[in-house]
């Protein structure tokens, strides 16, 4: 049996070699599509053997699966902590919902790729993977609506906003903003999209009952 620092060791490599998969495959995608993109592709790119990546994912597939899976969950901890950071530091849920806004913007501008993808899959309907993006995008999307519950609970938002849909334009509005920036105005600095962004969630969304 594996002493627990030589079984942390192994989960840690594989860890490291799932993330270089995740990597190599969102990259690829992203370039040449899913049908195109090939497992002896994302092996080379990650810098495998073809064999390492069925032994992490059963397929391709299972592969594209799980990566969407990491990245919604990276997003959904990114918004979770900001929301967190805020309430600890004495914010109200406005400030809660910009400090998210922010916290969007920058993994975006971190996984550029990733995000490309995740908004194109929003728009299919055939995928094999098609119920597990809509199970991590909800999962995104309730950490907004519970923002925006207990500003409605607390008086800070107007009892009249629907909040399902409120959290999932607020959600879209970073995302599809986020693109335009990154493919059209790439000369924007991520402080002065935050800004612009900002002030349209203050004029939208905040005011008493």
């Amino acid at each position: 049996m594996e002493s627990s620092s030589a079984a942390s060791g192994g989960s840690t490599r594989r860890e490291a070699t799932r993330q270089k998969l995740y990597e190599a495959a969102v990259t690829l995608i992203a370039e040449q599509g899913f049908s195109a993109t090939t497992v002896d592709e994302i092996a080379e790119r990650a810098g495998v053997a073809k064999g390492t990546v069925y032994y992490n994912f059963a397929s391709k597939s299972v592969l594209f699966e799980e990566l969407l899976r990491h990245g919604v969950g990276l997003l959904t901890a990114s918004l979770r902590e900001a929301a967190e950071r805020t309430a600890r530091d004495g914010g109200g849920k406005v400030d809660a919902l910009d400090a998210m806004i922010r916290a969007g913007l920058v993994f975006i501008d971190r996984y550029p790729a990733f995000t490309q993808l995740y908004v194109a899959e929003l728009w299919r309907t055939n995928r094999a993977w098609q119920s597990t993006l809509m199970v991590v995008r909800q999962e995104a999307v309730a950490v907004v609506e519970g923002v925006l519950r207990e500003g409605v609970g607390n008086g800070e938002f107007s009892e009249e906003i629907d909040v399902p849909l409120t959290a999932a334009a607020l959600v879209g509005m970073v995302l599809v903003a986020a693109l335009d920036w990154k493919s059209f105005q790439p000369e924007r600095s991520l402080d002065d999209v935050h800004a612009a962004l900002s002030r349209l969630l203050q004029g939208r969304v905040s005011g008493c009952r």
